[in-house]
């Protein structure tokens, strides 16, 4: 089961996951200086903390395509993204944006050049049991649209205020 698979419908996950960095920089743009620092709520994370996650998660993105290309049923390392969390206000949103853009290219570039036949890779997540490397590529695209959503509404909630 993806969990992130209700976030993609019927949209290309490669178009999806080309298009995310320049999203994210409209949207820290919009939101400008503060917008990004305001958290929704409380114990909820601000865009500037969704932001690094989202360059966090790249490295890991990274890890895993290429680990599942290189190693024959390869089994995916889950991260707690709370104890990630907790070292985010070390990074500034210029160095996570940048940091997701490249890594995110990195990626792009690698599953943009991939045979067909590597799509149906099997890999395995201890809590999500077996997928293909399709489906990988698939949640990278539904993750980024969830989080892209979380940054939204707290466009959406400020202006609102305002």
């Amino acid at each position: 089961m993806n969990p992130y698979a209700s976030f993609l419908g019927e949209r290309e996950p490669i178009a999806v996951i080309a298009g995310t960095a320049n999203r994210l920089n409209e949207l820290a743009a919009r939101l400008g200086a503060a917008g990004v620092e305001r958290k929704p709520a409380a114990g909820k994370w601000s865009a500037h903390e969704v932001i690094c996650h989202l360059a966090d998660t790249e490295t890991v993105f990274a890890f895993r395509l290429r680990q599942a290309l290189a190693e024959d049923n390869h089994v995916i390392q889950p991260f707690d993204q709370e104890k990630w969390h907790d070292h985010y206000a070390a990074y500034t949103l210029e160095a996570a944006l940048t940091t997701f853009a490249t890594v995110r290219a990195w990626n792009l570039a690698l599953i943009r050049a991939l045979p067909a036949e590597a799509f149906s890779r099997e890999l395995s997540h201890p809590e999500r049991g077996r997928m293909t490397f399709r489906v990988l590529v698939e949640t990278m695209a539904g993750h980024d649209l969830n989080h892209i959503r979380q940054i939204e509404a707290v466009g959406s909630a400020a202006a609102a205020v305002v």
